[in-house]
């Protein structure tokens, strides 16, 4: 089974090391910066073998060269966008697989944030690594892609098990929930979850990640009925304040 391990990073990024201990392998999950990766891979004496990126944006692959640099580790990245990814050594697309260890994961096509947008879903774990498409009680700007191409994307993720841990890359949930409160009123499992939401992060905790069981009872943008929907909701979000 994978430990994954939450890094905090810049002002509400979240990035992932996933280590398999028989193998001692570890992977690093849209790293935007280096040095807080590489320090805490040293302390828990875990050697970095691989980069896995879900996407272009500066806050996800910023870290590449530099980690690659101090340990060698090779990069994979979605097809579409290599040639926007630093260091990339091999390009995926839904149907390819990556292993960490003994872990096997596959790759799913998510596009809508990006229009290359990838995910790394990992079954025998139980452990998603979505990047900006899905995130608690949220999903992505849709800056690339379409509100039809969010929506499949969406689908394809809430097809998994509902006990599948969500890692996404940022801490957005309470201001997710805020929004989502205005879209769904009367969900009263989406009302819950929002209370425990803001004392969770009252007491500075992590809201990440998230279940997929969760995420279909409660986030807004999963549950839109067609993509019409969605892009409403989207739309309504981008000017939510």
């Amino acid at each position: 089974m994978l430990d994954v391990v939450r890094i905090p990073v810049l002002s509400d990024n979240y990035v992932w090391l996933a280590h398999d201990a028989a193998s001692g392998e570890t992977a690093v999950i849209d790293p935007a910066v280096a040095a807080p990766v590489l320090a805490e891979a040293d302390a828990r004496g875990w050697r970095i073998t691989q980069i896995l990126n879900t996407h272009w944006h500066p806050d996800h692959v910023g870290g590449n060269a530099e980690i690659k640099a101090a340990t060698g580790c090779r990069i994979t990245g979605p097809v579409g966008e290599q040639a926007k990814i630093t260091a990339i050594d091999r390009a995926v697309r839904e149907g390819d697989t990556v292993r960490i260890g003994a872990s096997e994961g596959r790759v799913i096509d998510v596009p809508g944030h990006t229009a290359g947008h990838i995910a790394f879903s990992f079954p025998e774990d139980g452990v998603l690594f979505c990047g900006d498409t899905l995130f608690a009680m949220g999903c992505g700007r849709l800056f690339e892609g379409t509100a039809d191409e969010m929506f499949d994307s969406l689908g394809k993720l809430m097809a998994l098990p509902d006990d599948t841990r969500v890692y996404c890359a940022h801490e957005y949930t309470e201001s997710n929930g805020r929004f989502a409160l205005t879209a769904e009123p009367g969900n009263a499992a989406l009302a819950a979850r929002q209370a425990d939401v803001v004392a969770m992060r009252k007491r500075g905790e992590a809201t990440v990640p998230s279940t997929i069981g969760l995420e279909r009872a409660t986030n807004p943008f999963a549950r839109a009925a067609d993509a019409a929907e969605l892009a409403a909701r989207r739309l309504a979000k981008d000017n939510f304040r």
